[in-house]
């Protein structure tokens, strides 16, 4: 198995696809909206990547965070509302919040298990800033650190508790980036007690999340040269030792415009940095051949870690939905 996350071009598997899933056995998948119909069709996609690795303990993993972020969506599928909204809800009434933003979060679980998806790009911990760019905006819970803390804290229990992974993003914090990584390079000059007090807090409450996913940001007072994603130094120093973060660590996607080289180059130096999983989303068969070239296998005790989580979650009991979905709509008519 290689510490990879690859996406894939369509609905369905091609058979060059399945071919080379089944060669170089990446750690799991990701979805996104090209890869989903309904249904029936997302459940034979999910049972056809599982088999081409040959493993039913696979991490299948998609965005439905809710509002501009999920790929999942109407007609088949509810419309979820942003994080955003249960932060400005927490401000009116912080037991109100809590309580909406877990059987929301419960409705999304069952959403995702119900078609073999058993990992959730959710919760953004992200301290939102109100001159940044607008690429995170109501993605994120809000700008108050310990409200992002305890709201991400929610989501992340109550995920879990639906029978589906949480990841926490975007390792070591998004919220003050001036530009939108998807397209350049944000680089983030606040100090180090700065970060420490805002962006870095929820990651720290939240250290025992599963999965991370970092960020493709240049902070200065940490690496003024590289990237957090290809950052030894900041994974290490900042995630690791004074985040405690204890978890499985992946990239954001590799083919953002964040980031520079080759994509052997950037896979080798995430790798080298001290990323767990390499994550490549746009089903490029090109791109995904030069990233499976310069990875070897993980070692066994990783392999039986991913194995052990996807099978932990999944014995999760299922949800009265018809109930769930009645409390929920009772709690957000009050707001």
């Amino acid at each position: 198995m290689k510490p990879i996350i690859f996406g894939c071009s369509g609905p369905e598997l091609t058979e060059a696809e399945f071919a080379f899933f089944q060669k170089n056995k990446p750690a799991g998948f990701i979805l996104f909206a090209r890869n989903v119909e309904d249904k029936a069709q997302l459940s034979r996609l999910t049972s056809d990547l599982k088999r081409s690795v040959g493993r039913h303990k696979v991490p299948v993993l998609i965005d439905q965070e809710g509002g501009r972020v999920q790929r999942m969506t109407e007609p088949h599928w509810r419309k979820y509302p942003p994080m955003g909204v249960f932060g400005e809800m927490a401000l009116k009434d912080p037991t109100l919040a809590a309580s909406a933003l877990r059987l929301n979060c419960r409705l999304m679980a069952d959403d995702l298990r119900k078609v073999g998806v058993n990992v959730n790009c959710l919760p953004l911990l992200d301290v939102r800033q109100k001159e940044a760019d607008a690429i995170i905006g109501d993605r994120a819970f809000s700008g108050d650190p310990n409200l992002v803390a305890a709201l991400g804290r929610i989501t992340v229990d109550a995920l879990q508790e639906g029978g589906v992974l949480p990841v926490v993003k975007h390792i070591p914090g998004h919220g003050r980036a001036m530009v939108d990584s998807h397209l350049k390079l944000p680089v983030v000059d606040a100090s180090v007690e700065e970060l420490e007090e805002t962006d870095f807090a929820p990651f720290k409450a939240l250290k025992d999340a599963p999965f991370a996913m970092t960020a493709h940001i240049v902070y200065s007072a940490l690496d003024s040269e590289k990237p957090a994603t290809l950052s030894r130094q900041v994974i290490a120093r900042t995630i690791r030792m004074k985040m405690g973060f204890s978890g499985l660590l992946m990239t954001d996607d590799l083919s953002m415009k964040a980031l520079s080289g080759s994509f052997a180059e950037r896979s080798k130096e995430a790798l080298d940095a001290g990323c767990d999983l390499l994550l490549h989303c746009n089903g490029d068969m090109a791109e995904m051949e030069e990233v499976a070239s310069v990875c070897h296998g993980i070692d066994a005790g990783l392999e039986k870690r991913i194995a052990n989580l996807v099978r932990d979650v999944e014995q999760a009991p299922m949800i009265d939905r018809g109930d769930v979905k009645r409390r929920l709509e009772e709690l957000m008519s009050k707001f």
